[in-house]
């Protein structure tokens, strides 16, 4: 706890004016670049966004301070969350020798695409987002770190839940993308451990509109939960299409319909449903408070939405490593693979030999109220509200 409150207070005096001469202290520094790559246009843009103002907020808060050796830029670029786009941009970053790390990712799609080009150009990145295990653990490159954990934990406390909630009997939606066939994967294996079944499922297509089809036969299973793996877009209209053919099975999903969008969404139709997500609430966070107060004095535009923190603990991370090391991608690349026991505001970082950080706990949500409430604070929890099972 001393040494988060320290990290804490450093961070905090970086943001009290110094007294320093305007542009004294800047113009003295080397500048060094650095990319932050996420979706800010398409169905999940609400995410990248509020992680481009967290990373761009960890930035900001090292400028302001006086003894950063270097003053940074943050190029931003949007992945779309499209594999394509993702490599384009991946490449566009990685070939621009001023930039020194990065930032990257929300969607597994992308950033699972994107992996081979960091490797060629030997740019070190750290991942805020994406949760596919194969991101770090398909390959033994250097350059690839994640800060937030996988699917694999996510499942398996999912599985485990949803069966003590008394849900017996699943069908299972997925989208065709690795993202949504990497979800089915692990939830179905733990969910057979734990003694539920699954009566039927249904690939779809990460664009497709109408699920009429899979619905209906759905209906006809007489399934108690159904469970979808994939993004906000495609949850909203499954769980919208579910209501118009009256079906009764309760809405379980990943960290994928983790967001603002997924309630505004469905309006009264989002409660009740239940997903999963690696780390704490911002409130429960080590630093989550310092955090929050200056991400509000900041004054974004959008809402960090539930991954902001681990891209602010990501882009802190990445420059307290080039202050340490310098403003060489091998250096950094090497540094970064050392980490281990860092402080930062959503607990210790600490990456094993793939360049995962070993979180460990997953933190189970429900709707309430419009709101995603943590499980255990929620009226769900206390038995005052039901699911529906």
């Amino acid at each position: 706890m001393n040494l988060i409150r320290t990290t804490l207070a450093a961070l905090a005096a970086a943001a009290v004016m110094t007294g320093v001469a305007p542009g004294a202290a800047e113009a003295a520094k080397q500048k060094v670049k650095v990319v932050f790559i996420g979706p800010l246009t398409g169905g999940v843009s609400v995410n990248g966004l509020g992680g481009r103002n967290s990373a761009d907020l960890a930035v900001k808060l090292r400028n302001a301070d006086p003894k950063a050796k270097y003053e940074y830029e943050m190029v931003v670029l949007d992945d779309e969350c499209k594999p394509n786009i993702g490599v384009q941009v991946a490449t566009k970053a990685a070939s621009d020798k001023a930039i020194i790390v990065g930032v990257t990712h929300y969607c597994s799609v992308v950033a699972i695409s994107t992996v081979d080009t960091y490797n060629k150009f030997e740019l070190p990145v750290v991942v805020w987002g994406a949760v596919l295990p194969e991101i770090t653990y398909g390959h033994t490159y250097k350059e690839i770190n994640r800060i937030n954990g996988t699917m694999i934990d996510q499942n398996a406390v999912n599985a485990k839940f949803s069966v003590g909630q008394g849900f017996k009997k699943f069908a299972v939606i997925h989208d065709t993308t690795d993202y949504g066939k990497g979800h089915n994967k692990y939830f179905s294996e733990n969910l057979v451990k734990n003694g539920g079944q699954i009566l039927g499922t249904f690939g779809v297509t990460a664009d497709q509109q109408d699920f009429n089809a899979e619905l209906t036969k759905i209906k006809s299973l007489n399934a108690e939960a159904l469970y979808f793996g994939g993004l906000t877009p495609i949850g909203v209209r499954v769980r919208s299409q579910m209501d118009k053919l009256g079906i009764k099975a309760h809405f379980i999903g990943t960290s994928g319909i983790m967001s603002d969008a997924f309630i505004e969404g469905l309006g009264p139709l989002a409660e009740g449903a239940l997903a999963f997500r690696e780390g704490a609430p911002v409130d429960k966070l080590p630093g989550g408070k310092f955090f929050t107060e200056k991400y509000t004095a900041a004054k974004y535009g959008e809402a960090p939405e539930a991954y902001g923190p681990f891209a602010f603990a990501a882009m802190t991370l990445v420059l307290d490593t080039i202050e340490k090391v310098g403003p060489d991608r091998k250096k950094v690349r090497d540094e970064l693979r050392k980490t281990k026991d860092r402080d930062s505001i959503v607990g210790p970082i600490t990456f094993d030999d793939h360049g995962q950080n070993t979180v460990a706990a997953i933190t189970k949500y429900v709707v309430q109220d419009k709101k995603w409430v943590v499980w255990e604070d929620s009226e769900y929890a206390s038995g005052k509200r039901k699911l529906a099972n």
